[in-house]
């Protein structure tokens, strides 16, 4: 039986994923972890055959958690199921080690293809991730201001711009205000704006929100 470890702080979308998965007779045996810390503690407990992990956990982000699977099992692939539009962090997902990145709006033929195709040795993109990806490569080495940022500092970059309050993202990443602060600091910093709206503005210029 194929072994999937399901990464997500949801208990419902464990659940219907594990149902989704469950209908394939050769896809039985799951394992779930809400946090960061319940991942890496269940990959190194057991072997498995792939992780499906969401990109927003509390604590360290889904781009950390990557890295760090990663760098402890770089033969596991890591497909990541997010809510967010792949042009806000497939290309970053896909260059920290993803085998594949998919939308949670995905159908569920589509996350069946993708588990096969990574387990398959391959890497799960869709046509409009595929032109992005393309686009991304042809670019000179000039960096966009917000490709400057960390990984930690673009999430929350970008959750100041889709209007979420330092307190909000505190909670949301289970950290302090005054990391989330110091955070915002520096992205202001490094994109060399000033406040909240020129951030909101920017990101939605570059269609890095909906």
């Amino acid at each position: 039986m194929i072994k999937i470890l399901i990464a997500d702080d949801h208990p419902i979308v464990r659940q219907g994923l594990k149902q989704i998965l469950a209908e394939e007779s050769d896809m039985g045996e799951f394992g779930e972890a809400q946090n960061s810390q319940e991942v890496m503690d269940l990959i190194r407990k057991k072997e498995w055959d792939i992780v499906i992990l969401d990109i927003t956990m509390p604590g360290r982000g889904g781009l950390e958690i990557l890295k760090e699977i990663r760098s402890e099992r770089p033969k596991l692939p890591v497909l990541i199921l997010s809510i967010h539009p792949e042009d806000q962090y497939a290309v970053r997902a896909l260059k920290a080690g993803a085998a594949g990145y998919m939308t949670k709006e995905s159908a569920p033929d589509d996350l069946i293809k993708a588990i096969r195709k990574v387990l398959k040795g391959g890497k799960y993109i869709s046509p409009t991730l595929a032109e992005s990806l393309a686009l991304f490569l042809e670019r000179d080495d000039r960096k966009s201001p917000h490709e400057k940022l960390s990984d930690r500092e673009y999430q929350v970059m970008c959750m100041i711009a889709e209007g979420k309050k330092v307190k909000e993202i505190a909670d949301t990443l289970a950290l302090s205000v005054k990391t989330i602060s110091t955070y915002r600091a520096r992205i202001l910093e490094k994109m060399r704006m000033r406040s909240n709206a020129d951030l909101i503005h920017y990101a939605i210029q570059n269609k890095l929100i909906n």
